[in-house]
């Protein structure tokens, strides 16, 4: 038992917690001061029903953050950076933390500390005193743009063909050069195609490539401006590409069955009934089948309700949008351009949504079918309680509780399964293997169908990680059933399906890379069956 004391501060803290919270006391912010010295301590919860974000931006002087929702990150950097120029919108990293994990212990230390110079320095600390490097490279001073960015433009191009040269030069780019290029993009959009101009830009903000010399967040920054800033002129001038909303309400006809709508999400409530889900349902009831929804802020149920049958629908989302992203989908294709949030693909039918980063709680819960990729990382508990057929490819890690309670069949009979890459991004853009593939219990818990697919060729994850599930080997039927998912996640990130089969240098089989999981249930049914076969 604790002393008397620290029951009474522990008591307090939950009070205060479960009376501002409708989930209860799942995250710990305590703040200390001493003397010169203050301190926030973000401490997780073990059950982790809410995930908590750690993130840092360092430019001339830092900040870091600590929630439960990435969204109110991004909320607080933007009216940061409205009034304050030291900031901008992006943090340079942001990362989520599980209550008990063994690789940081789920909880991170924010220390401001005097300097030699008469100033404070911000440290960040895990649980286990390890130091979390916030001090990104890259230049942050922004400089004006050159009149020419110096980049040899061919005369045709296409977007596809054009992004590898753009970013084998673009480590020699200082500030001006690479505004430069952003500028002779908007020109091509105006003389040519906006078409191909936003194509290229969302290659540029989606792919993990060098940035050089820039500071690759405040990057990031300028390019998606420049791909809200070619959608905004739909409104006024459409195009055969795109058109838009001239208010809240307004509801034009398509002018061609591939011309996509601009949705400005600024105006929309995030949710209720005038909220910007209900207005994107009411244009595709007008006949809209292409979305373009920008500057979302913690908007949600994006792509609820639309009805069955939606293979003909494609919405893109740009900003920092909110929860039950593309739930309930009967297949249409949403393409996330950064970060999603919890309960993603949530009993998603069928379709293809695809996070150009990483996602929150409970992707794919009680999902049904379709196929869902992550380019980073997924908090807990993605893909529990689904069924039938759905397929997850997730390029980083879960931080616990994949695929629990998973009842998605015989993965070699059409039933569903998870493929963990267990890779990151270097910030050169190089791809690189985690220390471990999965670094949370609970893989597979509880589980009586489908299959998860672990590429771990170092054989780094034990069966003490599993709960009710077991290591067999991968066969060549196997790999004929995830080798096209890995095709089409190298369509939607450019990872490379070689360089996943690579290790230390050489390629090898995917029997040697890729480890199988299945439910120890399968096992004892494919004996059942085996013996009602012969008798």
């Amino acid at each position: 038992m604790l002393p008397d004391e620290k029951q009474e501060v522990y008591e307090a803290i939950q009070k205060t917690h479960i009376h501002g919270s409708p989930d209860g006391p799942w995250f710990f912010i305590i703040a200390k001061a001493d003397g010169l010295t203050h301190q926030l301590i973000g401490i997780t919860d073990t059950s982790m029903l809410r995930p908590q974000v750690f993130s840092y931006q360092r430019g001339e002087v830092g900040i870091a953050f600590c929630g439960s929702e990435k969204q109110v990150i991004d909320a607080v950097l933007e009216s940061l950076s409205s009034e304050d120029k030291r900031f901008w919108r992006r943090c340079d990293e942001y990362w989520n933390a599980r209550g008990g994990s063994y690789t940081d212990g789920g909880s991170f230390i924010f220390d401001i500390n005097p300097d030699n110079k008469g100033g404070h320095e911000l440290t960040i600390t895990n649980k286990f005193d390890a130091i979390v490097d916030t001090h990104p490279e890259g230049n942050f001073n922004i400089e004006p743009a050159a009149m020419e960015s110096g980049f040899d433009w061919p005369l045709e191009w296409a977007p596809n063909e054009i992004f590898p040269q753009i970013i084998a030069t673009f480590p020699t780019f200082d500030w001006p050069a690479a505004l430069g290029l952003l500028s002779e993009i908007g020109s091509y959009a105006s003389q040519h195609s906006r078409q191909q101009a936003v194509d290229l830009l969302c290659l540029l903000l989606n792919r993990k490539y060098d940035t050089g010399a820039l500071r690759t967040s405040r990057w990031l920054d300028y390019v998606e401006d420049a791909i809200m800033g070619i959608l905004n002129h739909a409104g006024t001038t459409p195009c055969a590409y795109f058109s838009g909303q001239k208010s809240p309400g307004h509801l034009p006809k398509p002018q061609n069955p591939t011309q996509a709508i601009v949705v400005d999400a600024r105006p929309y409530p995030i949710e209720g009934i005038d909220s910007l889900a209900r207005e994107l349902i009411a244009l595709h009831k007008a006949g809209w089948r292409n979305f373009m929804v920008t500057h979302c802020k913690g908007h949600r149920f994006i792509g609820n309700g639309f009805g069955m049958e939606t293979s003909d629908v494609r919405i893109d989302v740009f900003g920092s949008v909110g929860d039950y992203l593309g739930s309930g989908s009967d297949g249409m294709t949403i393409h996330m351009h950064g970060n999603a949030q919890d309960q993603v693909a949530q009993i998603h039918k069928c379709g293809t949504l695809v996070v150009h980063g990483d996602v929150g709680q409970c992707y794919g819960y009680g999902a049904k079918g379709g196929r869902l990729f992550v380019q980073g990382n997924a908090a807990g508990r993605p893909m529990i309680n689904s069924v039938g057929s759905p397929k997850l490819v997730i390029n980083g890690t879960a931080l616990d509780y994949l695929a629990e309670s998973f009842m998605a069949g015989d993965p070699l009979e059409g039933g569903g399964f998870v493929i963990v890459n267990g890779i990151q991004f270097e910030p050169n853009g190089e791809i690189s293997d985690l220390d471990t593939p999965y670094p949370g219990g609970n893989l597979f818990s509880l589980s009586s169908g489908g299959a998860i697919y672990v590429r771990d060729p170092s054989n780094v994850l034990s069966p003490s990680q599993l709960n009710g599930g077991e290591f067999v080997d991968l066969t060549d039927a196997d790999w004929d059933v995830i080798q096209p998912l890995l095709v089409e996640n190298e369509e939607h990130y450019g990872i490379p399906l070689a360089r996943l089969l690579t290790v230390e240098g050489e390629i090898r089989s995917p029997s040697e890379v890729y480890r199988k999981i299945i439910p120890l249930k399968n096992k004892a049914l494919s004996v059942e069956d085996n013996w009602a076969g012969n008798h």
